[in-house]
């Protein structure tokens, strides 16, 4: 069996979210996590973590549909959501109503809560 090349370095930099407005998604995903806009241009914004580590980036598309949660037949499936580990989910899910965020109809755990952002998107908090 021919031996498999080596892995060449590989590091998931960015996740990158539709949207109508990127403007609106990057004051949210900036007041709540702590992060700056690193780099923008007419339909695209990069935040990266101060810290290090992936960063997210808006990019507006006229034809934008939000998804539904939970997810239905015929309805526009989610492509992605964040999963944001928490030292304490009810304060971090104040917090994020507090910068823009709104609460999912559906929530199918107590031990998580499911928010969606201004684009809704949902995103998951969980306790770390």
């Amino acid at each position: 069996m021919p031996e498999s090349p080596k892995r060449p370095s590989i590091r998931l930099s960015t996740i990158n979210m539709d949207c109508l407005n990127p403007d609106a998604m990057a004051a949210f995903y900036g007041k709540f996590l702590g992060w700056e806009i690193t780099w923008q241009d007419d339909d695209f914004i990069l935040m990266r973590d101060p810290e290090g580590g992936t960063g997210v980036s808006f990019q507006a598309y006229p034809d934008y549909m939000p998804p539904t949660w939970p997810e239905e037949p015929g309805a526009q499936r989610k492509m992605i959501h964040l999963d944001i580990k928490v030292e304490d989910l009810e304060a971090a899910a104040a917090f994020a109503l507090a910068c823009g965020a709104r609460f999912a109809d559906y929530q199918g755990r107590d031990d998580l809560r499911v928010m969606l952002d201004p684009a809704g998107h949902p995103f998951c908090l969980f306790l770390s």
